[in-house]
């Protein structure tokens, strides 16, 4: 009875799971056919733009994209606030990050030819505290030389004012807004106002031991850099290409700018000592400094030789030094400059102009110096490193392809221009002979 009474659950059993198994096979088959029929019928109807098509899938829409953006912008201003509160700190921080960069080839150079880890640190410690303290020094020389320079020539500022005040009122301002605005001019106040502007500019110095601090510990830790990136490129491929590409953009910008800024330098103190303009040392030095603005640095290096030369050799000696900055600052960087750092810095001339307005703003004159390394450090974190912001590159500045579909269209825009030549000079030309058929008539 056990036996039998097991044999037959058994049996119902396998009746059970064979009844089972064919209905599901059944309800696949009809599932399947359902879809073998809704598909052809989506593929032959013809849906109007924007219509919702039937039995496909619903596509995901962001219903939140606007209170995203709205957060992005929050988030962003919120950081810009807290980088210029901390402005004192985070500009030599990250001078000394961007001179880490720079510096970084001689290191990997030293360890390929044996020199051990710690001595290729303090190697590349040395060779930038070095290279810091004549700069600064270089500086010191300066303003003390700009302000004897000014003491010098006070009385002749003073009458360059009162002559332009006249050339004021000879061109229709009112005597007494001239003498308003020329009532409290004293020559001294220049002094504090570029000392300071001078002394913003390297306002690094005063903070050199922060700046040899992070050099010391960022050159500690980039022995390690190589090694890491090799660990995280399995996991975020791109994202240590976006620093590695990072790197090497900076670095070529910098070097780069750094030994045509003193070239250009050098060649306008020699063209200055020629034309005998006061100050000449200085306002080489002041090009060297302007030349890491881009767009504005050449005009603000050209103003003070400017004045001292009509101060001193009149307007002669102005129009010399305009033909001397402008055709050096011509072939440095409109010619060479391009050439040599080609794409490192991809950013359209408008971001660069508002780039170096915003971070002189934010963490004050050195942020003008430091623009380009930072507009293209926020690149990275917002695009570089997302493969879906692709699409903003070419208003960033990459404009390769575009390029190529301007030309593209100056083709076709030419060739249609020509068409157009050729069926008037042919119309003309069958119109002569039926002109001259009615003459003859």
């Amino acid at each position: 009875m056990m036996t039998a009474a097991a044999s037959g659950h058994t049996v119902w059993s396998r009746a059970g799971s064979t009844g089972v198994q064919i209905g599901v096979v059944m309800w696949w088959k009809r599932k399947r056919s359902k879809a073998a029929t809704v598909q052809p019928a989506l593929a032959t109807a013809t849906v109007a733009p924007g219509a919702a098509v039937p039995g496909a899938p619903a596509v995901p829409r962001d219903e939140h994209r606007n209170a995203f953006i709205l957060m992005g912008i929050g988030g962003g201003t919120l950081a810009v606030f807290g980088i210029a509160a901390i402005a004192g700190i985070f500009a030599p921080v990250f001078l000394a990050f961007v001179l880490t960069i720079c510096v970084h080839p001689l290191r990997l150079w030293l360890e390929a030819r044996g020199v051990p880890r710690g001595l290729a640190t303090g190697s590349v410690i040395l060779a930038v505290t070095l290279l810091l303290v004549a700069f600064g020094y270089a500086v010191l020389i300066a303003i003390g030389q700009f302000g004897a320079l000014l003491t010098d020539f006070s009385d002749e500022i003073a009458a360059f004012g009162q002559t332009f005040a006249d050339w004021l009122t000879s061109i229709g301002i009112g005597a007494d807004e001239v003498s308003a605005m020329f009532a409290d001019f004293d020559p001294s106040t220049v002094v504090g106002f570029l000392g300071g502007l001078v002394g913003g500019i390297t306002g690094w110095v005063s903070a050199l031991v922060i700046i040899f601090t992070m050099l010391l510990l960022m050159a500690m830790d980039a022995a390690f850099l190589p090694h890491l990136h090799r660990q995280l490129q399995p996991i975020r491929p791109l994202v240590v290409t976006g620093f590695v590409n990072y790197g090497d953009n900076v670095r070529r910008y910098m070097v780069v700018t750094t030994v045509l800024g003193l070239a250009q330098g050098i060649i306008n103190w020699i063209a200055l000592l020629i034309l005998q303009v006061p100050g000449a040392f200085i306002w080489g030095l002041l090009a060297f400094i302007c030349s890491f603005i881009p767009n504005i640095g050449y005009f603000l290096a050209l103003i003070p030789p400017i004045i001292f030369g009509a101060l001193s050799g009149g307007w002669p000696t102005v129009i010399a030094v305009v033909i001397v900055y402008g055709v050096i600052n011509g072939v440095v960087q409109s010619v060479i400059q391009p050439r040599v750092v080609g794409k490192a810095v991809s950013l359209s001339q408008t971001i660069t102009f508002f780039s170096v307005l915003f971070w002189a703003v934010v963490i004050g004159p050195i942020g003008a110096i430091l623009a380009i390394p930072l507009t293209l450090l926020v690149r990275l974190l917002l695009v570089d490193s997302n493969p879906s912001m692709n699409w903003i590159r070419p208003m960033l500045g990459e404009l390769d392809e575009t390029k190529q579909i301007m030309a593209e269209s100056d083709a076709e825009s030419k060739a249609a221009r020509a068409e157009r030549r050729a069926s008037k000079g042919s119309g003309a030309g069958r119109e002569a002979p039926a002109a001259d058929r009615g003459s003859d008539a």
